[in-house]
C-alpha cells in the first residue's frame, strides 16, 4: 500500500516543485522586462535632453544675453573695488533683496539659462 502511494506523492511533489520553478522563472522574466523598459525610458530621455540642449545652443549662437549678463557682472564686481561706487552697489543689492520672490526666481532662471545651468536646482547647490 505504501509502495503504491510513493509514486503519487513523488508526482505531487514534482508537480509542486515544477510550479514553483515556473513561478520563479516568471518573476525573473518580469524583473528583466521591467529593467529593460526602464533602461529604454532613460535612453529616450537622454536622447531628448541632448536634442534639447543642441537646439538651445543653436538658438543662442546669435544671442547677446550671455554677454550682457557677463558684462553686467564684471561691472558690478569692478564697482565693488571703486570706493565711491560701493554705496551704489550696496543699495542696489538691498533693493534687489526687497523684490518679490517670483522676480528673484525669474532672474535666477534667466541667468541660469544664459550660462547653461539647467533648472533652478543648479542654484541651490
Amino acid at each position: 500500500m505504501i509502495q503504491a502511494l510513493i509514486p503519487a506523492i513523488a508526482e505531487l511533489a514534482g508537480g509542486w516543485l515544477k510550479g514553483k520553478a515556473e513561478e520563479k522563472a516568471a518573476t525573473s522574466k518580469a524583473k528583466v522586462a521591467k529593467a529593460v523598459a526602464e533602461a529604454e525610458v532613460m535612453k529616450v530621455a537622454a536622447t531628448h535632453e541632448a536634442g534639447w540642449e543642441k537646439i538651445m545652443a543653436q538658438g543662442s549662437q546669435d544671442s547677446w544675453k550671455d554677454e550682457a549678463w557677463t558684462i553686467l557682472f564684471i561691472i558690478i564686481i569692478a564697482m565693488c573695488f571703486i570706493p565711491f561706487t560701493q554705496p551704489y552697489v550696496e543699495n542696489g543689492f538691498e533693493a534687489l533683496s526687497r523684490t518679490p520672490d517670483w522676480f528673484q526666481w525669474a532672474m535666477y532662471a534667466s541667468i541660469g539659462a544664459s550660462f547653461g545651468i539647467r533648472g533652478i536646482k543648479g542654484f541651490k547647490k
